[in-house]
């Protein structure tokens, strides 16, 4: 007699299978035994197709996954594409079926046997970027021409597979909005499409560029309150519409600022941070000067502080925490660089009651001393790196 575990069981075994190291391998073996099986696989797969291991940079592997969006796509969308002389084959070879296993069809067919968009809770305008300017390269090349046009095909071939997504996806997670290939992409608004606000309302996990067009920041305020993670890459400037989504946010918890060389800093957008002094858990900075750092005061709550600066004992305005007591941290980690060796000890003194892991970047003639106070005001120590 031949047993079927339930579809709920199926769930609870793949979701701790994707945990392990070695989940592709693992998920993938699972979508050889049968229909069902082959669908819970697919479903935990496609939550997350971004994070399998494809180079989205090579064009045999962005051709793939532009092939199988393609032929997810709606049929008016095809007749689009079609009319405006863009041609996307959309016959699944075998190579597809072999791509981690995540691309299930027939050799001949032309539709997914699974709609694969449903299953999403992640979307990279980053890699869909990557994948529609290594197409277009090589349809260039192909023909040794240049299409003054291609810019034009590329908006409408993105513009429709975004459609596609906020049509499909109920409820979108986490949303990656970082652009690799032109500026003017920085102006796609696909938050106006239809069903775009039933799939973003619960939407949990933004990282985006500082300088996309404001207009695409400000309906995303119109529609997202709740956003608890902001990963914000700053560029050649912050738009307004950055400003208000950040303000309108109720409980933001985790915020990472990133300076890319040259770019400008994230002083604009401090008096925007200020709402969230109550809820914010987690800081993470990343810049190539020296701060400004005193803003941090604000953040008593805070259990994790991370700081990484290409400048030692440079920290603008930094000397103000050593004075501020952050009850609730655990973690607290200097990267490249990181304050005097008396602030060090300050902090130690001021919040070491609940620390876990310290992380400094301190020349070696300091270690002893800081270990001292770490073996003096930090009873609850697990991890030290100095050095």
């Amino acid at each position: 007699m031949t047993c079927h575990i339930p579809a709920d069981c199926l769930d609870e075994i793949f979701e701790h299978l994707y945990l392990e190291k070695d989940k592709f391998t693992n998920l993938y073996t699972c979508l050889l035994v049968n229909r069902l099986w082959c669908e819970v696989s697919i479903r935990i797969l496609w939550r997350n197709i971004w994070s399998l291991k494809h180079n989205f940079y090579v064009l045999k592997e962005s051709t793939k996954l532009i092939s199988i969006l393609t032929a997810c796509l709606p049929d008016e969308s095809k007749d689009l594409l079609r009319e405006n002389d863009i041609f996307i084959s959309t016959s699944i070879s075998k190579d597809l079926k072999r791509m981690n296993g995540v691309y299930i069809t027939t050799p001949t067919s032309k539709q997914p046997l699974f709609n694969y968009i449903s299953f999403c809770k992640v979307l990279s305008i980053g890699k869909i970027d990557m994948m529609i300017k290594k197409f277009f390269e090589n349809q260039q090349s192909s023909i040794n021409s240049r299409d003054s046009n291609n810019y034009h095909k590329a908006d409408l071939v993105t513009q429709e597979i975004l459609k596609m997504f906020m049509n499909r996806i109920t409820s979108l997670k986490k949303l990656s909005y970082r652009t690799f290939v032109i500026d003017h992409r920085k102006g796609i608004t696909f938050t106006n499409f239809p069903r775009s606000r039933e799939c973003l309302m619960d939407l949990s996990e933004l990282s985006s560029d500082s300088d996309i067009h404001s207009e695409f920041f400000y309906q995303l305020s119109q529609i997202c309150h709740n956003i608890q993670s902001i990963n914000i890459i700053f560029e050649k400037a912050v738009s307004n519409g950055l400003k208000k989504l950040i303000s309108s946010q109720n409980n933001l918890k985790y915020l990472s600022l990133y300076q890319n060389h040259n770019c400008i800093g994230w002083e604009e957008l401090i008096p925007y941070l200020t709402k969230h002094s109550n809820t914010l858990i987690r800081l993470k900075i990343n810049g190539n000067d020296s701060g400004p750092f005193s803003f941090i005061t604000i953040f008593t709550n805070l259990r994790e502080l991370i700081l990484s600066t290409n400048y030692d004992n440079t920290f603008n305005g930094f000397n103000d925490l050593q004075y501020v007591t952050f009850t609730h941290l655990h973690t607290l980690e200097f990267h490249h660089g990181c304050p005097k060796v008396d602030v060090l000890i300050k902090l130690l003194e001021n919040n070491g009651k609940n620390l876990k892991t310290f992380v400094a970047d301190i020349p070696d003639k300091y270690t002893d001393i800081l270990n001292n106070a770490i073996n003096k005001f930090c009873p609850k120590f697990k991890t030290n790196i100095l050095g």
